[in-house]
């Protein structure tokens, strides 16, 4: 069940990841929700599934108040996330982060697992 980020729960996790090879799963949308309150709008996303990846240093920091974000410093760049605002640990080993609107809606998601997701 999602909750409400707690900044120190998650950083632990991320820290515990640190220098590991884990699986990543990060998705942006708008939903198809958005052309349906503006017709005018189109639908945006991104969704990469199963990336193996190392990161030798993982932070998250309040964005705005009411949201956070999330990097992760791999050998070439970065793997950043912003908007999350709740999180659950999954089957005891897996570190799910989301964004949600003010109706509940999933605008970002961040999922990192020694293991592939299913």
């Amino acid at each position: 069940m999602m909750k409400p980020i707690d900044i120190e729960v998650v950083q632990k996790w991320l820290d515990d990841f640190t220098g590991k090879n884990v699986y990543v799963h990060v998705e942006t949308t708008n939903g198809a929700y958005s052309s349906h309150f503006d017709g005018k709008a189109f639908n945006v996303g991104a969704y990469v599934r199963n990336a193996k990846v190392s990161f030798e240093q993982a932070k998250i920091v309040e964005a705005n108040g009411n949201s956070y974000r999330v990097g992760l410093k791999i050998e070439l760049g970065w793997i950043y996330s912003e908007g999350l605002t709740d999180y659950e640990i999954y089957e005891e080993d897996k570190l799910l982060l989301a964004g949600h609107d003010e109706l509940g809606r999933l605008m970002v998601a961040l999922q990192i697992s020694e293991t592939p997701f299913e």
